[in-house]
């Protein structure tokens, strides 16, 4: 039986501070280009939740056959440091849209900050801002609010697992974060305001983690090349590192690599969500498995050639 290769396309992670004043997607297109010059060629490259060109910090990169496991790391928990401007509204909720400043706006204390916050922790109904990538009618609802239509956001609940103030000298307010996907920070922050009384703009995010990426380990966009790629590349593992794990032998790799079933007595425990990751004696990602019938188990998707 031959040994399990993986295959020698591009396959795993990038961990990217993603720049101030640029988007998520120039962010993508310099990884795309930068790995087409490499012996490998032309990769599929996609990003793992979007950044506003406001914004900065932590982008998860997906490359090759690992651009499968997107949605993995979309589902993990978010971390952002964001700062605000109280006393202040705009229709986009931040600083890229014209700012109209409340006549004799309350300045609320710290305290009472802090009292309004612990209000928004679980599970909320939260209305994205028009100025947002959210489709409406199939069509990007920020295409629509450039146009001057109203534009009219259905509510969506999202998850806020902690709130914390980290600074506060009126009229600026910095908080820490922490929430499930989807949840779009402007609005925390516009609803948050509201409450107390006022209003008001984010002039600064930065996304400090997404699961266990964190900043601290992010690299920078400038010190990606094509010598370069292959250092900061991370497994494609690290992406659904929370799934219950099952190690595979070469027999029944290669079975999975045809998409056939494999036959486990022993008891293996699947995720809430019904899939498990396979790895191989190296403990590199093979496939996600799902169970198919008693005993046996089929991948959902490969990552073998």
């Amino acid at each position: 039986m031959p040994d399990f290769q993986p295959s020698t396309e591009i396959c795993g992670l990038l961990n990217v501070d993603k720049p101030r004043g640029v988007s998520s997607r120039v962010v993508v297109d310099r990884v795309e280009q930068t790995a087409g010059k490499t012996k490998a060629g032309k990769v599929k490259v996609g990003h793992a939740g979007t950044l506003d060109p406001i914004a900065s910090g932590v982008l998860v990169i997906c490359l090759g056959t690992a651009t499968r496991l997107i949605e993995y790391v979309q589902q993990m928990p978010k971390a952002y440091r964001a700062t605000f401007l109280l006393g202040q509204s705009s229709p986009s909720c931040d600083i890229e849209t014209e700012i109209t400043k409340l006549v004799d706006a309350p300045r609320p204390t710290r305290a009472e900050i802090e009292r309004a916050a612990a209000n928004f922790h679980g599970e909320i109904e939260q209305r994205p801002p028009a100025f947002s990538a959210v489709k409406i009618g199939g069509q990007r609802a920020y295409k629509r609010a450039r146009r001057g239509e109203d534009v009219e956001m259905p509510l969506r609940t999202v998850r806020i697992d902690t709130i914390d103030v980290v600074t506060y000298d009126a009229p600026r307010l910095v908080l820490d974060i922490r929430c499930g996907s989807g949840t779009y920070i402007r609005s925390l922050g516009r609803d948050l305001a509201e409450s107390l009384g006022t209003a008001a703009v984010m002039s600064e995010l930065v996304r400090t983690g997404i699961g266990d990426f964190t900043l601290r380990e992010a690299t920078r966009l400038d010190d990606l090349n094509p010598e370069t790629l292959d250092d900061y590349l991370l497994p494609p593992l690290r992406a659904v590192a929370d799934l219950p794990r099952v190690r595979l032998d070469r027999g029944e790799i290669e079975e999975i690599r045809h998409g056939r079933t494999i036959a486990r007595s022993d008891e293996i425990a699947v995720a809430e969500s019904g899939q498990l990751a396979a790895v191989d004696e190296q403990d590199r990602l093979v496939a996600l498995l799902v169970p198919r019938a008693a005993n046996k188990l089929g991948p959902k998707c490969n990552f073998v050639r």
